[in-house]
């Protein structure tokens, strides 16, 4: 428990402040005695019983207000007393609502908002942040994305719901330009934009990275958010494409919840619970918990998967100016790895979408723990702080047939495969905590919101490897069984699990440091500049290499890389409805490995040009962004294809080269509406171009220039509408959806080399659309959702290399029925 609470250490002395004579001043013990308090919390709906974001909640006669968010809920610490609560809402009539509140408790109130027949007109608006309104907890900031030189996107839990969202590829269907680039061994979903892959640095959970080797869960989820293109400022070493990050469910100070089961093709079935409420009905501590299981076969028989999921949280209201939350995240996934179908000669196997080529035992099991700590403290209307600490805990065992075509067992032309067999086991801790200070300051007439920060973060990575598999009966060769994949029959003659003991165990930690500042200036009511730099510092220290066998250790020498990133934008609007931007950024990635000389390789530089528009049109109903790109990444690494002598073929990932340079360039078009008339439309396409773009002289391994960067996708395009029927419609508590998602044509395969003899080929995957339709209805509590996906059976693939090749889901059925109480 040590690990998870350290850094709040860091804000034990931040018990309250004063302003005299405009100096913060601090003033840890007050002899003022502090006046009871209580919680004001509430739901603002419309009249169609749609959550009203961004409605303003003020306490009458007092300088205290807040607004609801994009669910329609508020909160407010006041003193004890009766108080007037005014609600206001642009369109909608005032209204004022008098709340006792009683010390160290918890009142809660509803309010439905009444259009202003005044401002009535024929297009009714629901009451919810635009695209460009809304705020992101990843962006650090506290301003609308209107205000920030970079594309945003945020998908809020209304359309996760609405949308039935079971897994990552679900909810990326509505998240425009980011896509999935591959389903390794059908445990994971890879994510990536811009052409850059989302590896676990780039890839958050409530501000801390999580390791997605395991397919996130996403029951708990209240939004997700993307920031595309770069964000080293923030972050350090990300990969160039953006970053995500999932917000989860957060406790609240009024008794709820919900209990919900879904089940859906192939056996699938899920129940969940999410519990809230105040501790002991009072105003200070409030709790949550998410709960669910998850049992399932797969269109692929054979497979199977298995999941338990647990997500705590406590807040606790320690004033009217500190909050902190303490979290938990407990994932434990079991399920059958599958590679696919095979591939032979860089052609996908003609063969059913349903068989599975692993032998029947296979198994990858993982499990992840997560605890996050956050503290939110307002120094002062203008200043305030926020850390952040976590610690997760990730383990993976895997033992499986091999990919079809990996380690030389290639599939031939008429579908004989040699099946061998790998085992291998990771444990991984992760430790991490930020330190934030946020202020709006003036110097003038000039506005400046202002960031500062430190984060420092620790792997420390375990993994064992253990001995190849030895047939006696084949003189010892990695041989389980041969099969013919056009001939199921044979495929499980033999069904016993080999014993493999651990060979070596390879122990890797990783320190990070960094600090970041930036500053927003207005300089005009229409005109502000972003500009900031921060400063990373990555050491890998010695890791070590314990062979078991032979109880001998080795080890592999330490190296550190640093930089400085920094970020410029500007935003120019010339109407309070539009904003013009330009950025540029530079950021480095540090590349692990060695050369074929054994040196640590040099980081890979890359710089970034991002320029766009953001629209939010007839007044505010339709939000329209148009953005373009150009990022360079130079000193690109891969796997080395020959060691040193030019000769030897590589076998060891670790050995790699910089093949030169990589460039990536596209545009990006987000449409969303806010309901209008019960209507709520999400589009958007995306086109990018990412090519070798230079070879290294140094090397003759390097890639073709001009060779297009495998999985990405040139285009993709996605449509989504919902409409919900108003409250005076038979229909009422009704809602339908059809969603469109398209997937531009794509390249696996390996790249061709200028190296002599070289057989790799590229392997193009077609493209494909696919279309889902949605239903729902609500009474009082309860709720029953329904989902048909891949309307039209579509069938494509999802591909790493050529030894991974796994094809989408067919058409498949899923629904949920759930109670509110």
């Amino acid at each position: 428990m040590r690990h998870f609470f350290l850094v709040f250490l860091l804000f034990t002395g931040l018990v309250g402040f004063t302003k005299t004579d405009s100096l913060l001043v601090y003033n840890h013990l007050s002899s003022i005695p502090e006046l009871p308090t209580g919680i004001i919390s509430g739901l603002v709906t419309t009249a169609d019983h749609q959550p009203a974001a961004f409605v303003t909640i003020s306490v009458k006669g007092a300088n205290k207000f807040t607004t609801t968010d994009e669910q329609g809920r508020f909160q407010l610490s006041v003193r004890e007393g009766l108080h007037t609560l005014e609600i206001s809402l642009i369109g909608q009539l005032t209204q004022e609502k008098v709340v006792e509140v009683k010390k160290d408790q918890t009142t809660f109130l509803q309010v439905s908002l009444v259009q202003n027949a005044k401002q009535l007109e024929f297009v009714t608006i629901t009451a919810q942040r635009t695209l460009n309104e809304k705020l992101t907890t990843i962006g650090k900031l506290p301003v609308q994305a209107r205000d920030l030189p970079q594309a945003i996107l945020v998908l809020d839990k209304n359309i996760l719901e609405k949308q039935q969202v079971l897994t990552m590829s679900d909810a990326l269907q509505n998240m425009n330009g980011v896509y999935i680039m591959g389903t390794t061994g059908g445990f994971q979903e890879e994510i990536a934009a811009r052409g850059y892959a989302f590896g676990s640095s780039n890839t958050f959970k409530n501000g801390a990275r999580f390791n997605n080797g395991i397919k996130p869960e996403l029951s708990a989820v209240e939004k997700m958010e993307v920031l595309k293109g770069g964000n080293a400022i923030l972050y350090g070493n990300v990969g160039a494409g953006g970053i995500l990050n999932i917000v989860t469910k957060k406790p609240k100070f009024e008794k709820g919840g919900e209990i919900s089961f879904r089940a859906g093709s192939y056996a699938f079935y899920k129940p969940s619970i999410d519990i809230y409420g105040p501790v002991n009905n009072g105003g200070h501590v409030a709790y949550r918990v998410n709960a669910s299981y998850e049992n399932a076969g797969s269109f692929r028989k054979g497979v199977k998967s298995d999941r338990i999921y647990i997500n705590p949280s406590i807040s606790y209201k320690a004033g009217e100016n500190t909050e902190v939350i303490l979290e938990g995240d407990y994932l434990k996934d079991q399920r059958t790895p599958d590679y696919g179908t095979g591939a032979i000669n860089y052609v996908v196997a003609a063969i059913p979408r349903d068989r599975f080529l692993n032998v029947p035992w296979a198994y990858n099991n993982s499990t992840q723990k997560t605890a996050t700590g956050t503290v939110t403290h307002r120094i002062s209307n203008v200043l305030g702080l926020r850390g952040v600490v976590s610690f997760q805990q990730y383990k993976n065992e895997l033992f499986s047939a091999n990919r079809p075509n990996a380690s030389g067992a290639m599939v031939t032309a008429d579908g004989t495969w040699t099946r061998g067999l790998q085992k291998t086991r990771t444990a991984e801790n992760y430790y991490f905590s930020s330190l934030d200070l946020n202020a709006k300051l003036k110097t003038g007439n000039i506005q400046h919101t202002v960031l500062a920060g430190a984060d420092a973060d620790r792997y420390r990575t375990i993994a064992t490897t253990f001995k190849t598999y030895a047939n006696p009966t084949t003189s010892n060769k990695n041989i389980y069984d041969t099969i013919n994949i056009f001939d199921p029959s044979g495929f499980n003659k033999r069904g016993d699990i080999p014993l493999l003991p651990e060979e070596r165990i390879t122990t890797s930690p990783i320190l990070r440091y960094g600090l970041y500042a930036q500053d927003l200036v207005s300089l005009f009511d229409n005109l502000k500049v972003l500009a900031g730099v921060r400063y990373t510092y990555q050491l890998n220290q010695t890791a070590t290499v314990d062979t078991l066998s032979k109880n001998t250790r080795g080890r592999i020498a330490s190296f550190s890389n640093d930089a400085f990133s920094p970020k410029f934008g500007i935003v120019y609007q010339p109407s309070k409805a539009t904003s013009l931007f330009a950025s540029y950024t530079n950021s480095f990635a540090v590349n692990s490995g060695v050369d074929i000389y054994n040196n640590a390789l040099s980081p890979s530089i890359i710089d970034q040009f991002e320029a766009g528009i953001k629209n939010d049109l007839f007044k505010g109903a339709l939000s329209l962004n148009f953005t373009a790109y150009r990022i360079v990444n130079s000193n690109f690494a891969q796997t080395a294809l020959f060691l040193a002598d030019g000769t030897t073929a590589n076998n060891n990932s670790n050995i790699k080269e910089l093949s030169g340079e990589t460039t990536s360039k596209g545009i990006e078009l987000d449409i969303q509406t806010r309901p209008v008339n019960g209507f709520k439309i999400l589009a958007g396409y995306s086109y990018n171009d990412m090519r070798y773009t230079g070879v290294n002289g140094n090397s003759v391994n390097g890639n073709k220039k001009g060779d297009r960067l495998r999985y990405n996708p040139a285009h993709t395009a996605n449509a989504s509408v919902y409409y919900t029927f108003s409250k005076e419609s038979p229909l009422n508590g009704v809602y339908i959806g059809a969603g469109a998602f398209y997937i531009g044509d794509r390249l696996a395969g390996r790249n061709p080399t200028n190296s002599p003899g070289n057989t790799y080929k590229l392997m193009p995957l077609p493209d494909y659309i696919t279309a889902d339709i949605h239903a729902g209805y609500s009474h009082k509590n309860l709720s029953l959702r329904v989902k048909l996906s891949n309307l039209f059976d579509q069938l494509s693939y999802n591909a790493h290399d050529d030894n991974s090749v796994n094809p989408i889901a067919p058409r498949q059925f899923a629904a949920t029925a759930a109670y509110k109480f």
